[in-house]
């Protein structure tokens, strides 16, 4: 009996000391790296022709565009994704009563940049996302730094640009 409870105090101890362990700290990313990501180059001079395969890309993934002036080269579009928990609400109406703050909605905002850089058309593009609780106040507001991120959605220009192009 001894023997087991000296077992168990040394396993909680280890377990204890395992999770005070830190990860390592990445190192921020620079604003030039950051924009190298989110910019996209393409051999073509028709602005047009890739600012409609930038908006197709995005209402593809579901954004609403709010506007787009061909002339700046500019979009902006959004899309709201319902991110609310059972259990969080639950937990939070518990304790707090009418006065329950709990997350309800995550709002991804994009917007474009397209320009004519020499015999190129230039794309940058930002992504922010933005989560609001069920009183409609932000709760955290981020730009999102994920370079895959911004390759995924590149890939699928490209795609609408390959679809444009050869007016499939």
């Amino acid at each position: 009996m001894q023997r087991a409870l000296q077992l168990l105090i040394l396993l909680g101890c280890s377990f204890f000391f395992v999770n005070c362990v830190q990860k390592p700290v990445e190192p921020q990313k620079t604003q030039l790296q950051i924009r190298q990501f989110q910019t996209r180059s393409y051999n073509s001079r028709d602005t047009k022709q890739v600012m409609k395969a930038v908006l197709n890309a995005l209402q593809d993934e579901g954004y609403l565009v709010k506007s787009a002036d061909k002339d700046l080269g500019f979009i902006s579009a959004s899309k709201e994704v319902d991110v609310e928990s059972g259990g969080e609400r639950f937990f939070a109406t518990l304790f707090a009563g009418a006065n329950a703050r709990f997350k309800k909605s995550s709002q991804m905002e994009a917007s474009a940049n397209i320009s004519e850089f020499g015999k190129e058309t230039r794309v940058r593009m930002i992504f922010q996302t933005k989560v609001v609780d069920n009183f409609g106040s932000p709760v955290s507001a981020a730009q999102i730094e994920d370079e895959a991120f911004y390759q995924n959605f590149f890939a699928k220009v490209d795609k609408s640009l390959f679809i444009e192009k050869e007016k499939l």
